[in-house]
């Protein structure tokens, strides 16, 4: 019997709970901020700007392309710089939150471009401003779609907490490695699996459930 596994599951979680939170709330404002501009400076639309779009477009596939691991050790010195730490959650959040904007970005364009260009136009010819095209039009029209992308986003960043861990992150990924794998504490291992599992299926169901939720509301009958 093994006393110490509620308390070593308990920690883990709470830990990956607060980096999903924090990695998925930065990441989300700058990858809705580069999500918009990839659509709004594309040719023909409201803020035309091929030069702008193309390298914002080759920026993030350059950080899309580099394995996350990787990338957290890239981004150890501005760790450093910002929490004054390499080890820790909170350390892991500035490099959570940098490398699923971009993912975040493309999902967020697609999602916009999914928006009929005729309801732009027919914002545009009553003379509605670029901001009340991106707020009023945009934003509303693709909310289901933007709903369940960044529901993809935030399991993904569960799954970077795991890959995280294995630098002296913390959370569950941590837990399965440092107790699961290297002391060869298979109940450690297999309820890290579990929660981690029953934490991405309800954060699934909770987006869609709200994507749903929108929808229904939209085209409820009068």
């Amino acid at each position: 019997m093994r006393d110490d596994l509620p308390e070593l599951l308990r920690e883990g979680l709470i830990e990956t709970l607060y980096m999903v939170f924090w990695s998925s709330l930065f990441a989300l404002v700058l990858g809705i901020a580069l999500g918009i501009l990839l659509v709004v400076t594309d040719r023909g639309h409201i803020w035309e700007a091929p030069f702008l779009h193309k390298t914002v477009g080759t920026l993030i596939n350059c950080v899309r392309s580099l394995p996350f691991i990787i990338l957290i050790v890239l981004l150890l010195p501005l760790s450093r710089l910002i929490v004054g730490t390499t080890l820790g959650p909170t350390a892991a959040i500035v490099s959570l939150s940098i490398g699923a904007a971009p993912f975040l970005g493309r999902v967020i364009e697609n999602s916009l471009k999914e928006v009929s260009h005729g309801k732009i136009e027919a914002a545009l010819s009553i003379g509605a401003s670029p901001w009340t095209i991106i707020f009023r039009v945009l934003i509303p029209e693709a909310l289901p779609a933007l709903i369940r992308g960044i529901t993809i986003a935030i399991i993904a960043i569960t799954e970077f907490t795991a890959v995280a861990g294995a630098i002296g992150a913390g959370g569950l990924g941590s837990l399965a490695i440092r107790f699961g794998y290297q002391r060869f504490r298979v109940d450690v291992l297999f309820a890290t699996v579990i929660l981690i599992i029953a934490l991405v299926a309800l954060i699934q169901w909770s987006g869609d459930s709200i994507a749903r939720a929108i929808r229904r509301k939209r085209f409820k009958p009068e």
